[in-house]
């Protein structure tokens, strides 16, 4: 039997919120920085976020063989719940590894009090598809499912129409991140939701730090049995909304009001085109993406949410010339950054 959401999480979910991909914060040496871990998830409650994802992509998959993953769950929790709100904050565990690894870690979340497990693939180029959807189905026992179409360079594989369609028929899967950074393959994901018996049941999330705003503004349309069935993304759980998020959530929510009244000013999709080009820089897609977490931290060194840019692995770090590149888009783009919002908060943030 699936595991089921909490009814007013899946009102939330569905409707769309703003998740970021929550870092890692490490001190000097290399160990867990408590204090900032918290002031990090504080930072994105305050912002606006209705959710965090931990223990994915940008949190650093070697959490688990750092002996960090139970913390660093548990932390984001714990600072949830201190929290003053009038609304339900979703929260995503990722879980890795192979089945009974994947199994084990979603227990721990479901334990923690996480609402769903985001199904990582990356490690698993082996298994077919079938052993795949067997794979998603015994994590969703456990929690419900954010499926995850990673990227291929960053770890992920392609996975085909044929998949999502079947993956889409699985009671578990509550909702989906599409982040090939590919729109065709993007499409796949969306079509197959839209084909699916259950189209209205999955969320759409987009993963696609390449393409924010216009998947956001965008209503899918496909003919699906003599008839049309119209899908939107209607939400983000991106490593680029761990950054300058609480512009992020005025401008995803100007996005969605955009789509909701179809009334698309020229401006917002120039404001699309110059936070891809902020991306670019961020994520490093000069390098094939190898400095994008090192980019995150960065970012947030600037702004005194984290004192360095240390990552699990010491060979990670900033590209030649990433640093030159943020520069760059923090000069031309102030209008994408909450500099003053984090100023006026920081103190409160790091207060233990």
């Amino acid at each position: 039997m699936s595991a089921a959401l909490p009814l007013d999480v899946g009102a939330a979910l569905r409707e769309g919120v703003v998740i970021p991909a929550h870092p890692l914060a490490l001190d000097a040496t290399g160990r867990l920085d408590e204090r900032r871990q918290r002031a990090l998830s504080r930072y994105y409650l305050d912002a606006g976020a209705g959710g965090l994802a931990v223990g994915v992509h940008t949190t650093q998959f070697a959490i688990r063989e750092a002996g960090l993953l139970e913390p660093v769950l548990r932390i984001a929790v714990e600072t949830v719940r201190e929290a003053p709100r009038d609304r339900p904050v979703v929260l995503v565990a990722g879980v890795s590894g192979t089945t009974d690894q994947a199994v084990a870690e979603a227990k721990l979340a479901a334990d923690l009090g996480y609402h769903l497990a985001m199904v990582i693939l990356r490690g698993l180029a082996e298994l077919t598809d079938d052993e795949l959807i067997a794979h998603i189905a015994a994590v969703g026992e456990v929690l419900p499912v954010f499926g995850f179409y990673l990227q291929p360079a960053v770890g992920g594989r392609t996975l085909g129409f044929d998949f999502w369609a079947r993956l889409a028929e699985l009671p578990c899967l509550a909702a989906i991140k599409i982040a090939p950074f590919d729109r065709y393959r993007t499409l796949d994901v969306v079509r197959a939701v839209c084909e699916s018996s259950r189209a209205a049941e999955i969320a759409l999330y987009t993963g696609n730090d390449d393409n924010i705003i216009v998947d956001l503004l965008t209503t899918y349309r496909f003919p699906v049995s003599g008839g049309q069935v119209s899908k939107r993304i209607v939400g983000g759980l991106l490593g680029q909304y761990a950054v300058w998020t609480h512009r992020a959530v005025e401008l995803f929510e100007r996005a969605r009001e955009a789509a909701r009244t179809g009334q698309l000013d020229e401006e917002l999709l120039t404001t699309a085109a110059r936070l891809t080009d902020a991306n670019a820089a961020v994520f490093d897609v000069a390098n094939g993406f190898a400095g994008c977490v090192a980019g995150i931290h960065e970012v947030l060194r600037r702004q005194g949410l984290l004192d360095n840019v240390r990552l699990l692995d010491e060979q990670e770090r900033l590209s030649p010339g990433q640093a030159a590149e943020l520069d760059r888009v923090i000069r031309a783009y102030p209008d994408l950054q909450d500099d003053a919002f984090i100023a006026a908060h920081l103190d409160r943030w790091l207060d233990t």
